[in-house]
């Protein structure tokens, strides 16, 4: 008789889950779609966008996914503020507390400390709930959304925009559109699909963002420092929870190994642009 399997921790909410997955679908639309149009004069490009059904059609997909985006950081805020009513007493709580997203002191040792584990003179630091190359990637979003989809915004509307704005604003718009778009799209399949899913410890994919669970073990070893801080208050109960079921866990490894496969064949794109075709 098989025994029960062991309990997991559980690590993101189901509104979180569902989120990263459509900022993963909308991230790659606008990824394909931008990159084709940026390279139009690659023979990569010119069959990609017709595989797409055209550079209108691809145009279409574009702003569709521009509009999932903007509304997958939206409800993230509101359920940033639903998280401070439900788990924290006060927005300084949630901000400046051990589990804030916001960088701080202890960001900058771990920092200190990783570089020395890295060259094998220090021990592996003790990792909270957050590490601080989660929180580049985390605010990075910020800055994307808001320059990338200014300027998008812009270029989508310019009859309104002009109203107010000189027309010699869109040509920098433009610029500013394409390659801010072209670094998020470099900086997501390479620095971060390696953070999250290449690193040795988490190869070749780590699912925690699609399942919300961590084996127990994984959990300690990974995060020791919020591990600790949650056996000391007695609240680790509270968030053990059993793995799912193995057709589960393939159907999310299938989503997972497209979408990680798909950003690494942008990338070998827009390498082989810059390189043989840039223009």
């Amino acid at each position: 008789m098989a025994g029960k399997p062991k309990l997991q921790f559980q690590r993101f909410t189901r509104i979180q889950r569902l989120l990263h997955i459509l900022m993963i679908v909308s991230f790659i639309s606008l990824a394909l779609t931008g990159m084709t149009l940026k390279f139009a004069y690659t023979s990569w490009a010119y069959f990609l966008s017709h595989l797409l059904g055209g550079y209108q059609t691809a145009g279409y997909i574009h702003r569709f996914a521009a509009v999932i985006m903007i509304s997958v950081f939206t409800i993230h805020i509101i359920d940033v503020v639903r998280l401070k009513r439900r788990m924290f007493q006060s927005w300084k709580a949630l901000i400046l507390g051990p589990d804030s997203m916001l960088f701080n002191r202890k960001d900058w040792d771990d920092l200190k400390a990783s570089l020395k584990w890295f060259v094998g003179k220090g021990e592996r630091p003790e990792y909270g709930r957050w590490t601080y190359w989660e929180k580049f990637d985390y605010f990075a979003v910020f800055w994307g959304i808001f320059v990338i989809g200014s300027t998008g915004a812009t270029l989508w509307f310019p009859e309104f925009f002009t109203r107010f704005i000189p027309g010699w604003v869109l040509n920098v718009a433009t610029i500013i559109h394409s390659d801010e778009a072209l670094l998020a799209t470099g900086f997501i399949f390479t620095v971060h699909f390696f953070n999250t899913h290449l690193r040795p410890e988490k190869f070749p994919m780590d699912i925690v963002i699609f399942t919300g669970r961590i084996p127990l073990e994984e959990f300690k070893l990974d995060r020791p420092a919020e591990y600790k801080a949650l056996v000391e208050s007695g609240q680790l109960e509270k968030f053990l929870v059993e793995p799912y079921q193995p057709i589960v866990i393939r159907t999310i490894k299938i989503f997972g190994w497209t979408a990680l496969s798909l950003g690494l064949f942008i990338v070998v794109f827009i390498i082989y642009a810059m390189i043989f075709a840039y223009r």
